[in-house]
């Protein structure tokens, strides 16, 4: 399972978070001004490599869950948990990476973390499947606002006026992605008022899982803070621990819930593109391994700040491949929505760059107050 399920963004480990990334690991520098040396230590490598490999997860997903009327959700990110769980042992095993060796203790403490990032992921999977890259990319902003005031309340954050016009531009984002997609639809379905309601309706479903998928990636964000504290984890011991506790849950969550009978086999691996479908699921658990290792890399060779701006800036290049590899609707109103949430992005990330080179301070309603008894009785909870 991804990282770049990662809270998109991470993502999970994403930027969204707003605070700063600490390298999860030493990446290996390779000693002399060889042309390798330059190479790896040029920051236009690693900021690309970065942007390519969470495009590559995205647009794999998406052909997927969205090519050949794929519905074995489950078995997807079972599959692609064990192939991130084998490529990390073997780096280990190879001396690239180093993370915790399994401890039930620790496994413990992070189970709750795992339920909720497995709510994420499964969640993603279904809103990319009933919408396009561009308004999954749009819509996806809105867990920013959510993470945002959940660190308020619960960790006595603050959000700056900056990161307020920001916000406002994600909703304006999102209501103009949602109303460009459905005057599309009934643009196009509209001589068949059964056409034009059944793809409506899948609009509504699309809508109604991606914010089903907001919330549990504010939650897996806000909760991996607050766990992550106990145990000390760093990326890739994170990555190893989601990935190992999950997929016994995964496929017996597929076993159960999805339909394995041979006609529903043949409906998500025809036999024409069988290879191929395998191929891109195998393909989807590697980005997650290089969307990790390229955070990494980009943040050790440039720096915190330019790490944020390219995941702001990242979400133009994801949208736009929903228009050049699928057939996402290029209006004038979609090209619009695209255009006013990436602004959003690159104010949010100003923002924060502002706010993390000034004092903490605030303006209401945008600052933790006093908390009431329930508010403490909910921090303390939270705390357990």
């Amino acid at each position: 399972m991804a990282d770049g399920k990662k809270t998109d963004d991470y993502e999970l480990r994403d930027i969204n978070s707003g605070k700063g990334y600490e390298p999860p690991l030493n990446v290996p520098k390779i000693g002399g001004s060889t042309p390798l040396t330059a190479a790896t230590n040029n920051p236009v490598f690693p900021v690309l490599s970065y942007c390519g490999s969470s495009i590559l997860m995205t647009v794999t997903n998406k052909y997927v869950l969205s090519g050949f009327g794929f519905n074995l959700n489950f078995f997807l990110l079972a599959v692609q948990s064990i192939v991130c769980v084998v490529a990390i042992q073997m780096c280990k095993s190879s001396g690239i990476i180093t993370y915790r060796d399994f401890n039930s203790d620790e496994a413990r403490k992070w189970f709750p973390v795992s339920l909720l990032l497995i709510g994420t992921i499964y969640t993603s999977t279904k809103a990319l499947q009933f919408l396009s890259i561009p308004v999954y990319t749009i819509f996806k902003n809105l867990t920013i606002i959510l993470i945002a005031y959940g660190e308020v309340l619960w960790f006595g954050g603050s959000v700056t006026g900056m990161a307020l016009f920001s916000f406002g531009l994600m909703v304006l984002s999102s209501v103009i992605a949602a109303w460009a997609d459905i005057q599309h639809a009934l643009q196009n379905y509209g001589h068949s008022e059964t056409e034009a309601s059944a793809k409506v309706s899948t609009l509504n479903a699309g809508y109604m899982w991606m914010l089903f998928n907001c919330i549990c990636s504010a939650a897996y964000v806000l909760g991996m803070r607050k766990r992550i504290k106990l145990t000390n984890f760093k990326d890739f011991d994170t990555m190893f621990y989601n990935n190992v506790l999950s997929i016994p849950i995964l496929l017996v969550s597929s076993l159960l819930l999805e339909n394995w009978s041979s006609a529903n086999l043949e409906i998500n691996f025809p036999p024409l593109q069988r290879n191929r479908i395998v191929l891109a699921m195998i393909f989807s658990g590697l980005s997650s391994v290089f969307i990790s290792y390229t955070s990494a890399w980009c943040v050790r060779v440039t720096s915190s700040t330019t790490y944020s701006m390219v995941g702001a800036l990242n979400k133009l290049p994801i949208a736009l491949s929903g228009l050049i590899f699928f057939d996402a609707p290029i209006t004038i109103p979609s090209v619009s929505a695209i255009g006013v949430g990436f602004v959003s992005g690159i104010v949010y990330a100003l923002a924060k760059v502002k706010q993390s080179s000034k004092p903490k301070a605030g303006i209401l309603p945008t600052t933790s107050q006093p908390m009431s008894a329930s508010s403490q009785s909910t921090r303390d909870s939270f705390k357990a």
